[in-house]
């Protein structure tokens, strides 16, 4: 499985760590700065604590149960990339991201997404899961919900058409940053809760979606951390990655970030951006 072209380039594996999603959120983008600046490329494999609520870019505001997510201890936070919102359970969600320059990636967003894809693919099937892009398309649930808009065969990954794994790209600083959710176990009545007033039921959610657990029952189950470790195995195998952490200087820039941007009212609620 391994990708020849990128394996030439200097990887690092950052794995599984647990952290509040406006700090992963910022981690994402300071990796995409480390990899423009010709530092190492990043995969990495990471881990919501608290749980979170991630806003897509455009996502309105209104549509969140702000007052459950509060109650609940819920964070809520706002993505660079598009789509509807995701609820990243701290058990349930298994979240990876891929930081590699621009230059080194397809500049077709459909190419690009299916060689970013290739070591999520893998690992699904080394889990037992036969799982793959969609290839046709079902109307919207629920708009605000990513798990429930209109699939999408560049990036949404699906076991007999019910969606397993939701997939998104931005450019940053000269770097292409590529990150996804996994659902491991899918709890889908809390996933509409985040939601205000959902247009659905958690039955009909649980019809549309699927999770590892539930695909990997028919043959003994896997546990989370089997999973998590054959996803990181894929993506370092993917591109001979090196196991390694962040530098100080990365994590100071992204708990700034953080401060500034991804929990900050203005961000979160209103997305405005920091200047620059």
């Amino acid at each position: 499985m391994n990708n020849p072209e990128l394996s030439q380039l200097d990887w690092r594996l950052v794995p599984e760590e647990s952290r509040p999603g406006p700090l992963q959120m910022a981690l994402d983008e300071t990796a995409a700065e480390t990899a423009a600046a010709g530092g190492p490329c990043t995969v990495r494999v990471y881990r919501w604590e608290p749980s979170c609520l991630s806003l897509g870019y455009h996502q309105d505001p209104d549509t969140v149960d702000w007052e459950f997510c509060r109650r609940e201890g819920i964070d809520v936070t706002r993505r660079q990339t598009g789509g509807g919102g995701i609820y990243h359970d701290s058990w349930g969600d298994i979240s990876y991201s891929i930081a590699v320059p621009a230059e080194s990636v397809p500049g077709d967003l459909l190419d690009c997404y299916h060689l970013l894809c290739e070591p999520v693919l893998a690992a699904l099937s080394r889990m037992g899961v036969d799982a793959g892009f969609a290839d046709e398309k079902r109307p919207a649930i629920h708009q605000p919900a990513c798990y429930l808009r209109e699939l999408h065969p560049a990036h949404d990954v699906v076991v007999d058409g019910r969606k397993l794994s939701g997939n998104a790209q931005y450019r940053r600083h000269d770097a292409v940053i590529q990150h996804g959710s996994i659902t491991f176990e899918s709890l889908p009545g809390r996933h509409l809760e985040t939601f205000a007033n959902p247009e659905t039921s958690a039955a009909t959610f649980r019809e549309r979606t699927t999770d590892v657990a539930s695909e990997t029952d028919r043959s003994d189950g896997i546990a989370r951390h089997d999973a998590v470790e054959t996803l990181e195995e894929c993506l370092t195998e993917w591109v001979g990655a090196t196991t390694g952490s962040w530098t100080d200087d990365e994590l100071e820039r992204a708990r700034k970030r953080v401060d500034e941007k991804y929990a900050a009212e203005s961000w979160v609620r209103e997305r405005e951006a920091p200047r620059a």
